[in-house]
């Protein structure tokens, strides 16, 4: 039987696409200018998710040896993640790669008038410039980024946004991604969510995160038809 959804919103780092490699580049690169030891790539993977200022934070405590709290605080954040930004734009879509059958499916649902949207905490300058890369763009008619709005996911509100852009109700819309924070974002939005096991998720088991559906590839979401609008 064919589930049916309107507008299906998608996060990006770990759903999309793989990028795991090139943003452990850039933090490497960030730690090395600072004379810190480097991290290992499986430690970046269980810090993506809240967004870069989040992911340096946890990456220069751990290397450093201080406590997060005093990271956080600290007078030279800004110059660590100025300094991130550089190699990361030189790094973004360097090493990063679709994951299988995303852009057949994204094909798929869109001949079935499926409308289209990417909900992430990535920030919108890293965010185009993947989809750019990865030629994503003109599949999505809205993209919402980590400092698109004045909150991030779990805040629900650029889902919300969504939902209001496209007139579409909350029972015709769905999430995909990766994470708890990605199942709590719908559930505070009142969307379905399905999730991916594939991608970042702070070193939780997915299936411990309560999402409607954890499909096993995207090729599941072929299982999507729409729900006409009257």
């Amino acid at each position: 039987m064919m589930t049916k959804f309107n507008l299906i919103m998608f996060d990006l780092d770990g759903t999309l696409v793989e990028t795991g490699l090139e943003i452990g580049d850039a933090v490497n690169d960030t730690l090395r200018r600072f004379a810190l030891p480097c991290v290992a790539q499986t430690q970046v993977n269980d810090w993506i998710g809240h967004g870069t200022r989040e992911l340096l934070i946890q990456a220069w405590a751990f290397s450093s040896q201080q406590d997060v709290a005093a990271v956080r605080a600290s007078p030279r954040l800004p110059q660590i993640i100025a300094e991130f930004d550089g190699h990361y734009e030189r790094r973004c879509g360097t090493r990063s790669h679709l994951y299988p059958q995303v852009r057949e499916v994204l094909d798929y649902l869109r001949r079935q008038g499926v409308r289209l949207a990417v909900v992430t905490n990535k920030e919108s300058r890293f965010t185009h410039r993947v989809l750019e890369v990865h030629q994503l763009t003109s599949y999505f008619e809205s993209v919402i980024s980590g400092d698109s709005l004045p909150t991030k996911k779990p805040d629900p509100a650029g889902v919300l946004r969504c939902l209001r852009q496209f007139a579409v109700p909350a029972d015709q819309a769905l999430f995909v991604g990766d994470s708890s924070i990605d199942v709590a974002t719908a559930r505070n939005a009142g969307v379905a969510v399905w999730v991916l096991p594939y991608g970042y998720n702070m070193g939780q088991a997915i299936e411990t995160c309560g999402a409607d559906q954890v499909i096993q590839d995207f090729g599941a979401l072929r299982a999507i038809s729409t729900a006409r609008l009257s």
